[in-house]
């Protein structure tokens, strides 16, 4: 991490303090590689994929069975069956 660090002049008003510490901030590039951070997700391993995938299918035959006894009416804004 970067530390961006600022020293107050002599007759340098807090605004203008504030004004070059933010660019100095910006040009340091923290804040998008924070914000590419924030909302990353982690990489599943392989095998929660793989139960992932199998309890969709499964969910997705069990519907289809439904789907044919007449228990589930089809869904016509989704254009299902």
């Amino acid at each position: 991490m970067i530390n961006v660090e600022v020293q107050r002049g002599n007759s340098e008003n807090g605004l203008s303090l504030l004004r070059r510490f933010t660019k100095r901030v910006q040009g340091a590039g923290i804040l998008p590689r924070v914000r590419s951070i924030r909302y990353a997700e982690r990489v599943m391993s392989s095998s929660v994929k793989k139960k992932k995938t199998l309890k969709k299918i499964k969910r997705k035959g069990e519907i289809e069975t439904l789907l044919r006894l007449g228990k589930i009416i089809p869904d016509a804004k989704r254009k299902r069956r």
